[in-house]
């Protein structure tokens, strides 16, 4: 059978793929598959199975997509508004809205489906709140009040929750630990990206903390507060067994760095926010790597 070699066709197709990619946003997809395998490591024993692993994984994936398909289909006016966000599938008319909408209802569905046959009703639980509070609480409230950042804190905490979920069936209060750093991670990097797109947000109808970026303060003291909330909840891993003294200093180390870096926006938030978003993705990924590698 001849294969079809057409370079233009192969352009449409790699073209197709990155627009879908770019839909599901797939980098964030990856964070979240990156803490829900950090709270299915820590909460799996001995009889860790691989199989079980990659089936919650793939079940949380694809709602994590769906639900990244469904907000650029709620946002998409929004979105068209904003030079960083107008090249987007949707606005720049290389997907249709209604494409959109198919992908993002048919991705959820099936990947609650799937956790539903391969987990337990708990994780699908936890997955199907994810994907409430992201589309019905966050979504929205993003042009109502600025404690949008805090209410989408909550729906990017809760897959660590999904994994410890998966691996045991249960809720134990070390999974609850683990929300809580991710909860307060995000305050500092999502305050980074509010500060360094503040004008484009506001000019399309977003009510973010920075606001028309007049006080750039306000905003660097909620990241300072976050980051240094965050310090001491990040060592409870090891306070409660479940990891070990590496990680409490790695923790320690860490978690002055990001809070180092969050005071030097008091000076010039300009300056360093981009620092600030740079500094949390690295704290991010480090801390559940050696958390998971200095299990207990």
């Amino acid at each position: 059978m001849k294969q079809n070699t057409d370079p233009s066709s192969r352009r449409q197709n790699q073209s197709r793929f990155s627009d879908f990619s770019e839909l599901i946003k797939t980098r964030l997809v990856s964070l979240v598959l990156m803490s829900s395998a950090a709270g299915y490591f820590l909460a799996s024993g001995p009889e860790f199975s691989l199989t079980a692993f990659l089936h919650a994984l793939a079940g949380t994936g694809l709602v994590a997509a769906g639900s990244m398909a469904l907000n650029q289909w709620w946002e998409r006016e929004h979105d068209a508004l904003m030079p960083r966000t107008s090249r987007r599938p949707i606005p720049s008319g290389r997907i249709s809205p209604a494409q959109a909408l198919t992908a993002g209802l048919l991705l959820s569905a099936a990947g609650l489906c799937y956790l539903w046959i391969v987990c337990n009703p708990l994780t699908v639980v936890l997955a199907a709140l994810t994907l409430a509070s992201y589309l019905f609480l966050y979504t929205p409230l993003k042009r109502l009040t600025s404690l949008n950042t805090i209410a989408g804190a909550i729906p990017g905490a809760i897959p660590p929750m999904i994994g410890w979920s998966a691996a045991t069936g249960s809720l134990h209060y070390e999974a609850w630990v683990l929300f809580s750093i991710l909860f307060l991670w995000q305050l500092p990097h999502f305050l980074s990206i509010a500060w360094l797109y503040r004008q484009e947000y506001f000019n399309a109808g977003f009510v973010m903390l920075p606001g028309d970026g007049s006080n750039s303060l306000l905003v660097a003291r909620q990241a300072v507060i976050a980051s240094a909330m965050l310090l001491p909840v990040s060592l409870v891993p090891s306070l409660c067994g479940i990891s070990g003294v590496i990680y409490f200093f790695s923790a320690l180390a860490l978690g002055g760095f990001l809070l180092a870096v969050s005071v030097s926006g008091l000076r010039d938030l300009d300056r360093n926010a981009r620092p600030l978003l740079r500094a949390s993705i690295i704290y991010l990924s480090l801390i559940l790597l050696i958390m998971v590698v200095d299990k207990q």
